[in-house]
Protein backbone atom coordinates (compact mmCIF):
# COMPACT_ATOMS: atom_id res chain seq x y z
CA UNK A 1 0.00 0.00 0.00
CA UNK A 2 0.93 3.46 -0.83
CA UNK A 3 2.57 5.83 2.26
CA UNK A 4 -0.03 7.32 4.52
CA UNK A 5 -2.28 4.63 3.68
CA UNK A 6 -4.12 3.77 6.53
CA UNK A 7 -4.44 7.86 7.42
CA UNK A 8 -6.54 8.63 4.92
CA UNK A 9 -10.28 10.07 5.37
CA UNK A 10 -13.07 7.95 4.52
CA UNK A 11 -16.06 10.26 4.06
CA UNK A 12 -19.48 7.95 3.10
CA UNK A 13 -19.86 8.95 -0.43
CA UNK A 14 -17.02 6.42 -0.73
CA UNK A 15 -17.35 4.28 2.00
CA UNK A 16 -21.65 3.30 1.13
CA UNK A 17 -20.47 2.19 -2.15
CA UNK A 18 -17.18 -0.03 -0.75
CA UNK A 19 -19.61 -2.98 0.55
CA UNK A 20 -20.67 -5.72 -1.79
CA UNK A 21 -24.57 -4.75 -0.18
CA UNK A 22 -24.32 -0.77 -1.79
CA UNK A 23 -25.84 0.90 1.10
CA UNK A 24 -27.64 4.50 -0.53
CA UNK A 25 -28.11 6.37 3.25
CA UNK A 26 -26.10 6.10 6.57
CA UNK A 27 -28.19 5.17 9.54
CA UNK A 28 -26.70 7.64 12.16
CA UNK A 29 -26.18 6.08 15.80
CA UNK A 30 -25.63 8.56 18.25
CA UNK A 31 -25.14 6.75 21.39
CA UNK A 32 -26.63 8.69 24.48
CA UNK A 33 -29.48 10.88 22.32
CA UNK A 34 -30.40 8.10 19.81
CA UNK A 35 -29.66 5.36 21.69
CA UNK A 36 -30.46 5.41 24.97
CA UNK A 37 -30.53 3.00 27.64
CA UNK A 38 -33.14 2.76 30.32
CA UNK A 39 -34.34 0.70 33.06
CA UNK A 40 -32.93 -1.97 31.35
CA UNK A 41 -33.83 -1.66 27.88
CA UNK A 42 -32.35 -0.07 25.15
CA UNK A 43 -34.01 2.39 22.97
CA UNK A 44 -33.47 3.52 19.40
CA UNK A 45 -35.44 7.04 18.63
CA UNK A 46 -37.64 6.69 21.34
CA UNK A 47 -38.59 3.13 20.55
CA UNK A 48 -38.26 -0.04 22.81
CA UNK A 49 -35.81 -2.03 20.69
CA UNK A 50 -34.70 -4.98 23.07
CA UNK A 51 -33.29 -5.76 26.73
CA UNK A 52 -29.82 -4.38 27.57
CA UNK A 53 -29.23 -8.13 27.26
CA UNK A 54 -30.34 -8.93 24.11
CA UNK A 55 -28.83 -5.45 22.84
CA UNK A 56 -25.39 -6.83 23.84
CA UNK A 57 -26.02 -10.39 22.58
CA UNK A 58 -26.56 -8.87 18.93
CA UNK A 59 -23.32 -7.08 19.84
CA UNK A 60 -21.78 -10.58 20.39
CA UNK A 61 -23.81 -11.87 16.78
CA UNK A 62 -22.40 -9.46 14.63
CA UNK A 63 -19.49 -10.05 15.96
CA UNK A 64 -19.63 -13.85 15.56
CA UNK A 65 -21.11 -13.21 11.75
CA UNK A 66 -17.93 -13.53 9.70
CA UNK A 67 -18.41 -15.65 6.40
CA UNK A 68 -17.18 -18.85 6.78
CA UNK A 69 -15.79 -19.03 3.27
CA UNK A 70 -13.88 -15.97 2.80
CA UNK A 71 -10.29 -16.65 0.93
CA UNK A 72 -8.03 -14.44 3.36
CA UNK A 73 -5.54 -13.47 0.73
CA UNK A 74 -7.94 -11.91 -1.72
CA UNK A 75 -9.52 -9.76 0.83
CA UNK A 76 -9.53 -6.04 0.14
CA UNK A 77 -9.62 -4.00 2.77
CA UNK A 78 -10.22 -0.10 3.24
CA UNK A 79 -8.59 1.91 6.32
CA UNK A 80 -11.03 3.56 8.72
CA UNK A 81 -8.74 5.64 10.73
CA UNK A 82 -7.34 5.74 14.08
CA UNK A 83 -9.48 6.77 16.99
CA UNK A 84 -8.87 7.97 20.16
CA UNK A 85 -11.28 5.86 22.97
CA UNK A 86 -12.25 8.05 25.71
CA UNK A 87 -14.98 8.65 27.85
CA UNK A 88 -18.02 11.60 27.21
CA UNK A 89 -15.87 14.98 28.11
CA UNK A 90 -12.62 13.37 28.80
CA UNK A 91 -9.98 14.86 27.04
CA UNK A 92 -7.51 11.79 27.04
CA UNK A 93 -7.18 8.32 27.82
CA UNK A 94 -3.92 7.05 26.21
CA UNK A 95 -6.48 4.24 24.55
CA UNK A 96 -6.60 4.05 20.62
CA UNK A 97 -7.98 1.87 18.21
CA UNK A 98 -7.12 1.66 14.50
CA UNK A 99 -9.75 -0.05 11.95
CA UNK A 100 -9.94 -1.03 8.84
CA UNK A 101 -13.22 -3.29 7.05
CA UNK A 102 -13.55 -5.65 3.95
CA UNK A 103 -15.58 -5.33 1.09
CA UNK A 104 -17.86 -7.94 2.79
CA UNK A 105 -17.79 -6.07 6.31
CA UNK A 106 -15.30 -7.62 8.11
CA UNK A 107 -13.34 -5.77 10.60
CA UNK A 108 -10.32 -5.95 11.69
CA UNK A 109 -7.51 -3.56 13.27
CA UNK A 110 -5.34 -2.92 16.72
CA UNK A 111 -6.16 -1.60 20.03
CA UNK A 112 -3.09 0.12 21.96
CA UNK A 113 -3.35 1.37 25.41
CA UNK A 114 -0.36 4.24 25.71
CA UNK A 115 0.14 3.80 29.18
CA UNK A 116 0.73 0.33 29.57
CA UNK A 117 2.58 0.70 25.90
CA UNK A 118 0.15 -2.65 24.99
CA UNK A 119 -1.21 -3.78 21.36
CA UNK A 120 -3.66 -6.34 21.20
CA UNK A 121 -6.02 -7.18 17.91
CA UNK A 122 -9.45 -6.66 17.09
CA UNK A 123 -11.88 -8.31 14.85
CA UNK A 124 -15.36 -8.02 14.20
CA UNK A 125 -18.04 -7.62 11.55
CA UNK A 126 -20.79 -5.36 9.69
CA UNK A 127 -24.04 -5.96 9.86
CA UNK A 128 -25.47 -5.93 6.69
CA UNK A 129 -29.60 -4.54 7.70
CA UNK A 130 -28.64 -2.42 10.85
CA UNK A 131 -24.95 -1.19 9.95
CA UNK A 132 -24.31 -2.09 13.26
CA UNK A 133 -20.46 -2.52 13.38
CA UNK A 134 -18.82 -4.55 16.48
CA UNK A 135 -15.63 -5.93 17.36
CA UNK A 136 -13.89 -7.44 20.36
CA UNK A 137 -10.37 -8.49 21.30
CA UNK A 138 -9.16 -11.11 19.07
CA UNK A 139 -6.69 -12.90 21.63
CA UNK A 140 -9.38 -14.57 23.63
CA UNK A 141 -8.68 -11.91 26.65
CA UNK A 142 -11.59 -10.27 27.82
CA UNK A 143 -14.13 -11.70 25.83
CA UNK A 144 -16.99 -9.98 27.26
CA UNK A 145 -15.74 -6.62 26.04
CA UNK A 146 -17.52 -5.62 22.82
CA UNK A 147 -17.97 -2.42 21.13
CA UNK A 148 -19.82 -0.95 18.71
CA UNK A 149 -20.86 2.18 16.54
CA UNK A 150 -22.83 2.12 13.65
CA UNK A 151 -20.82 1.78 10.19
CA UNK A 152 -21.08 5.75 9.20
CA UNK A 153 -20.18 7.05 12.59
CA UNK A 154 -16.49 5.99 11.57
CA UNK A 155 -16.70 8.03 8.93
CA UNK A 156 -16.89 11.22 10.78
CA UNK A 157 -13.82 13.20 12.70
CA UNK A 158 -16.17 12.70 16.15
CA UNK A 159 -18.53 10.35 17.16
CA UNK A 160 -20.08 8.27 19.65
CA UNK A 161 -19.64 4.71 20.39
CA UNK A 162 -20.56 2.04 23.25
CA UNK A 163 -18.67 -0.18 24.94
CA UNK A 164 -20.47 -3.31 26.66
CA UNK A 165 -18.78 -4.92 29.25
CA UNK A 166 -20.15 -7.88 29.65
CA UNK A 167 -24.14 -8.69 29.34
Amino acid sequence: YPGNWCWRPCPWAAFGTWFVWQWAQPIPYNYGTTVVYRDNYVYIEEKQVATTEEYYQQAVTVTQSTPADIDESKVEWMPLGVFAVTEEDATDTGMMVQLAVSKEGIIAGTFYNEITDTSRPVEGMVDRETQRAAWKFADGKNADIVMETGISNLTKDDSTALIHFGP
